[in-house]
């Protein structure tokens, strides 16, 4: 990388702002992120990039829900120790998430160039639309199913929602949480599922992007830059997501409703003229 200056690690510091303030919210953190990104006149940073500040994203998660994770990851191990039925719900839930998680792995697989060749300005002004409308649906929603409730059924509806958010500008916790939320789940299990949900998706990238930033031929110049990045996004991640948890609770997803359909209108106008 040439000229390396402040204006450069300032523009990180923002798209790290940027990625994590988006990231819980359900108007697309990819899609901000290419939109900032555009505006900063810095380019696209890649897969490496995108791998560091998704960990960030994750990191932040993993801390929010530490308590539901420790529960989690306790009880499912002693139910399959002891197949006691006390802890046969939190493995349940667990086999569930891991269910979850198939149609984006495979659909990521597949559909991986193809995405890449149709991200643009307009089309994430599109699914913006297309986001806001499912949020419109859903807005006054709240159902009864809590954790022990969910099926198969819907952990696959919910799968298929995340692998939609594969496309840049629909959002991965919006599509998951309007899945959730349309199956009937209450708003607060909607929302745990689809933020446990991320973790093993996350998880994933993070394996498969070891390998290409160890490939990465700049990495002694990238450490500030992405360092930046990667912190300004980690709380950024943490902060987002504890004012969206409040949102979710006060039904409010309204907010989100006309934030897209602004946002992706002016997109879509913009690149049409």
């Amino acid at each position: 990388m040439e000229n390396m200056d402040l204006l450069y690690i300032i523009k990180m510091f923002i798209i790290g702002i940027v990625q994590g303030f988006t990231e819980p919210i359900p108007i697309s953190s990819s899609g901000h992120v290419m939109i900032v990104s555009e505006i900063l006149h810095i380019g696209e940073q890649g897969f490496t990039f995108a791998i560091l500040t998704n960990t960030a994203s994750l990191l932040a998660i993993l801390y929010v829900y530490r308590h539901d994770i420790a529960r989690l990851t306790v009880h499912s191990l002693s139910y399959i120790r002891t197949r006691e039925k006390a802890y046969q719900s939190d493995f349940r839930f667990v086999l569930l998430l891991i269910i979850a998680t198939i149609p984006a792995g495979v659909l990521g697989v597949i559909l991986k160039d193809y995405i890449a060749d149709v991200a643009n300005l307009f089309m994430i002004g599109l699914m913006l639309l297309i986001t806001g409308m499912a949020l419109w649906l859903i807005r006054n929603m709240n159902g009864k199913k809590d954790e022990q409730d969910i099926t198969i059924k819907d952990a696959i509806i919910v799968g298929f929602g995340q692998a939609v958010a594969l496309f840049p500008g629909i959002s991965r916790s919006g599509s998951t949480i309007i899945s959730a939320v349309a199956v009937g789940m209450n708003r607060e299990t909607a929302l745990r599922f689809s933020f446990m949900l991320y973790i093993p998706v996350s998880v994933g990238g993070l394996i498969l992007g070891v390998t290409d930033f160890l490939e990465e031929p700049n990495k002694s110049e990238l450490i500030l830059p992405y360092g930046v990045a990667f912190f300004s996004t980690l709380f950024m991640t943490f902060f987002s997501l504890k004012w969206f948890i409040n949102i979710m609770k006060k039904g409010k997803l309204i907010y989100f409703v006309y934030y897209c359909f602004t946002v992706g209108s002016i997109l879509v106008l913009t690149q049409l003229v």
